[in-house]
């Protein structure tokens, strides 16, 4: 999640008709076995055609579905394998790590946008990255200078924001806030610049750029026939020009933010930035690469977080009695009651177990990156036994197994933080295995930023419950499939501050 996550499967999953129309242009050699097969009704020449086309605007709940009813947790038409079960995952992620790459049809499509980036890239140039990036991630100095960030971000210009539609009483699209104060915290602490897009949107187009070239992008992953998009570009279509302007705006915006930065100290990236062997171009691509992945997933898993709480009052209450003691017990002289005029600092967030519970089951029943899709290098099998052939798509689906009995017991959708504690009262978080829980990924593609990311989400969901009443004020709950499972229609609210005269400091 994401802070800058490795989201190297792929993260963008994307819609999945992508697979299909590769599925259905190979011949279709079945596979041994029934039991799986027996879930998708097949047709005479059309073979299972009808089904997808039919649930293609619903790929994600109607692949979950039969995922679900399978009684191994996998399904099998080939050339394509469907998983929720854990330990296909780790197959897939780690034992058989190197046989599972990226797939060449999606990497080709985001080339122009994510170039030879981390998020992009398969073998050494991204073993290469991986590394350089493993340095400064996980570190406390890094947890700790994003947390400066987000906190001073926090108090200069979302709380305003806030206090603002507070005043007003304005009903106001939650999702788009938080996707604009991520964008704000990732570059800072990329380029140590505040572009602010929240509330001023000085840096409009630069924002905007991100969403155009993902999704051209996205559509161009779509279609199988690479010809199709040279075609488009050929004949200087809408949707080649517009990743063109896209991307020269990215482009453009980088080279002036790093510009920028050549006078200032060192930032987090400089082992990329300095290195005076890697080329202009693929500096930026390494830069777009981190910006974009902590753009999406972290205000993706927080919108859907606020959502959740809505209609569970009795969470909130216990994170703001968690809030009151670690307030209270983190209090100084000069601060008696432990008052929340305060930004929270490390020590505090890591003290806030049930909070990181909440936010943790959030993201098993709302993954922001629900397919995570891989093509296999060479004939291969599951460990249920399930045949792999040489160039068939294996996709596991986190958001079936985040409902799946056979992985989390029959409470499964149940939203229950009290799941992820020691101790029926309550007690210190315990995490499960990452290849049951995948919203981070696993084995050696294991998000990066996955610490970051929960100090950044602890650090906005703990201010905005202590400081604000948040009231969802539309009916939501459907998603919508891109770069992230953001939700669809944004989440429109209105909040009420809960301490008017205290001011985050």
């Amino acid at each position: 999640m994401e802070m800058i996550t490795s989201l190297s499967s792929l993260f963008f999953a994307l819609p999945f008709i992508a697979l299909l129309s590769i599925f259905f242009l190979r011949r279709n050699h079945p596979p041994s076995n029934p039991p799986a097969l027996s879930i998708l009704r097949g047709y005479p020449v059309v073979g299972n055609l009808p089904s997808f086309v039919r649930n293609h605007r619903r790929m994600v709940e109607w692949t979950s579905e039969l995922l679900l009813a399978s009684p191994t947790g996998t399904v099998s038409v080939a050339p394509l394998v469907l998983t929720a079960d854990p330990a296909a995952v780790e197959h897939v992620a780690k034992s058989s790590f190197h046989n599972y790459p990226k797939i060449p049809s999606f990497v080709s499509a985001f080339h122009d946008f994510l170039g030879t980036g981390i998020l992009n890239s398969d073998g050494e140039p991204w073993r290469v990255q991986r590394r350089t990036a493993e340095l400064e991630f996980g570190t406390r100095p890094l947890r700790s200078s994003v947390l400066e960030i987000v906190n001073s971000e926090i108090a200069c210009h979302l709380f305003p924001l806030l206090q603002f539609k507070d005043r007003k009483q304005e009903l106001f699209d939650f999702q788009n806030v938080l996707g604009r104060f991520a964008f704000d915290v990732i570059c800072r602490v990329v380029f140590g610049e505040d572009v602010r897009v929240l509330g001023e949107e000085k840096s409009e187009l630069f924002y905007r750029a991100f969403d155009g070239a993902a999704a051209v992008s996205i559509d161009r992953s779509k279609q199988h026939f690479s010809a199709l998009w040279k075609l488009k570009e050929w004949l200087d279509g809408a949707s080649a020009k517009q990743l063109r302007e896209s991307v020269r705006i990215l482009h453009e915006s980088i080279d002036r933010l790093l510009q920028l930065r050549k006078a200032k100290s060192n930032g987090f990236l400089s082992r990329f930035v300095d290195d005076e062997t890697l080329s202009a171009a693929h500096v930026r691509d390494v830069l777009i690469n981190f910006v974009i992945a902590g753009r999406d997933t972290v205000p993706t898993a927080l919108t859907w977080f606020f959502w959740v709480l809505s209609s569970r009052p009795d969470v909130v209450e216990k994170i703001h009695d968690e809030i009151r003691s670690v307030r209270s017990s983190n209090a100084n002289d000069d601060d008696e009651e432990g008052s929340g005029d305060k930004a929270f600092g490390l020590d505090e967030l890591r003290e806030m177990n049930y909070l990181h519970a909440a936010i943790t089951e959030t993201l098993r029943l709302h993954p922001p990156v629900p397919l995570t899709p891989r093509v296999s290098a060479v004939e291969d099998e599951l460990p249920d036994g399930t045949p792999v052939g040489k160039g068939w798509m294996v996709i596991y689906n986190a958001h079936a197994m985040g409902r799946s009995e056979r992985v989390w017991g029959p409470d499964c959708r149940e939203f229950r933080p009290e799941r992820w504690l020691d101790g029926a009262g309550g007690g210190r978080f315990r995490p499960a295995s990452p290849f049951k829980y995948t919203a981070f990924h696993a084995g050696p593609r294991m998000c990066l930023g996955k610490e970051v990311a929960y100090v950044q989400m602890k650090a906005v969901a703990a201010s905005v419950i202590e400081g604000f009443d948040v009231e969802v004020a539309e009916e939501r709950g459907r998603f919508v499939l891109g770069m992230t499972m953001k939700m669809e229609g944004g989440l429109p609210v209105r909040v009420r501050e809960r301490n008017p005269t205290a001011k985050i400091v």
